[in-house]
């Protein structure tokens, strides 16, 4: 503030007139040394070059943000003159300023139809993945195999994106590599074990099964991090369990290699989470997910040539070009891995425009938009207990991300009201001491000081 004071001296500011406005501005006035101000003496053909201190000045009755255009009329302030009379010339700022924004586009003035449309593509590319990649492994069951080809394609995707600059790469060191390769092992197992379950039993029956993620998620921040998770959340998840019970006790495509593998999955996927937390990289989302591609694809290929590499080059290729042409073939394996990485990419982006309550309901009604069409597309009979135990599994999902998202708003909530309360006493410690400080000099020039 010394800095400060000693350029720029302010009378009591006048209320402030903000023409045709309720709110008032918000948050702070920045005065820096990067943007000198010319100003033009009454009386005097020179113009005077004026330059304020870095230090923010900030006033606490700007308490509210300003989100129409219009003019708004400043305060009249005293300021220092740097000329020839040594700091004694004072001038007078009284022109009004004019905020003019630019205009907005129509998508700009409706954002919801923005997010509406990633929400549909989103679901609409999750949907055709899910199909067009069961519809593959009903002619060639080789998922190891079809995990890599995911992953390949999704890597090639990145690195063209990259070369064109759309995004630019964001540079790596040995430190972020640490941190994203736990991630990236556990995506590669998480997502190996989902596409075994994929090919051995039926796609409803699959995301049934993992909608037991949450469960997990609850046990390992539990028992694995230490976080105390709340009783409502406990409970809500006794629903998710009994569905999944239900629905698997009556599954006609049940087989043990499915279930199994889904629970697999489930666990890779919560470790995921738990070291998604502590990779905190400073990269935007697609350059991460980029990089955790490129390194899940590493881990994918040992097992994919191990597992499935001799039957491949014996007989699974030749039967699966004799079955649909080699034309189809590759194709098809193209377009599931385009799929799979542009509904992984999508979802994340759209999971960053919303809040945490949409982005709950917007992964619960994903599950059943892939469970019903999965039914539909490949005419899935099912009993009616297993029906039943879906929707209870669903209804359980749904509560528990209702529940859990309301937990973090309010977090959130309240550390954003500890902040506010925070810089509110800063800015009143601040005025008080520059009001104060103005009293004294003021009584002290009148000699009414001891």
């Amino acid at each position: 503030m010394s800095s400060l004071l000693s350029h720029l001296s302010i009378r009591p500011a006048k209320p402030l007139n903000v023409n045709g406005f309720a709110s008032r501005i918000s948050p702070s006035l920045a005065l820096r040394t990067s943007q000198p101000i010319v100003l033009s003496v009454e009386n005097k053909p020179e113009k005077i070059r004026v330059e304020f201190s870095g230090k923010r000045l900030r006033f606490s009755w700007w308490d509210q943000t300003l989100t129409r255009r219009g003019s708004i009329g400043i305060p009249v302030i005293k300021a220092a003159a740097d000329g020839a009379d040594g700091g004694d010339q004072e001038t007078k700022i009284s022109q009004g300023l004019s905020i003019a924004e630019p205009p907005k586009s129509f998508l700009e003035r409706h954002p919801a139809l923005v997010t509406g449309f990633f929400f549909f593509t989103w679901y609409f590319l999750n949907v055709i993945f899910n199909i067009l990649n069961k519809k593959v492994y009903n002619y060639f069951p080789y998922p190891y195999f079809v995990s890599v080809v995911h992953l390949l394609v999704g890597v090639v995707y990145c690195l063209i994106s990259w070369s064109i600059g759309l995004p630019k790469r964001a540079p790596i060191n040995m430190d972020q590599l640490g941190l994203l390769t736990p991630v990236a092992a556990c995506h590669a197992l998480g997502h190996v074990m989902s596409n075994v379950s994929f090919a051995a039993v039926a796609v409803s029956f699959t995301h049934t099964i993992k909608a037991l993620e949450p469960f997990f998620n609850a046990a390992a921040s539990q028992f694995v991090l230490g976080h105390q998770i709340p009783l409502a959340l406990w409970l809500s998840l006794a629903p998710v369990v009994i569905g999944v019970s239900m629905a698997s006790l009556t599954e006609l495509s049940f087989n043990w290699l499915g279930f199994t593998s889904a629970m697999i999955s489930n666990i890779s996927f919560t470790y995921r989470s738990i070291y998604s937390k502590k990779a905190m990289t400073g990269m935007d989302s697609t350059n991460v997910y980029a990089y955790i591609s490129i390194i899940a694809l590493l881990f994918c290929l040992p097992p994919a040539i191990l597992i499935e590499g001799p039957k491949l080059m014996q007989y699974g290729f030749k039967d699966a070009i004799a079955k649909v042409g080699i034309i189809k073939f590759v194709s098809d394996l193209f377009w599931i891995g385009m799929f799979y990485h542009l509904y992984n990419q999508i979802a994340t982006n759209t999971l960053e425009r919303v809040a945490p309550l949409t982005h709950a309901v917007g992964n619960v009604l994903k599950r059943v938009f892939v469970i019903g069409f999965s039914i539909v597309v490949f005419g899935n009979t099912i009993s009616t207990q297993t029906g039943i135990g879906t929707a209870i599994a669903i209804a359980g999902v749904a509560i528990y991300s209702f529940i859990k998202a309301r937990i973090e708003q309010d977090k959130r909530f309240g550390i954003a009201a500890y902040q506010r309360a925070l810089n509110a006493k800063i800015n009143h410690d601040i005025i008080s001491t520059y009001t104060n400080s103005r009293s004294t000099k003021s009584t002290t020039s009148l000699g009414l000081d001891n």
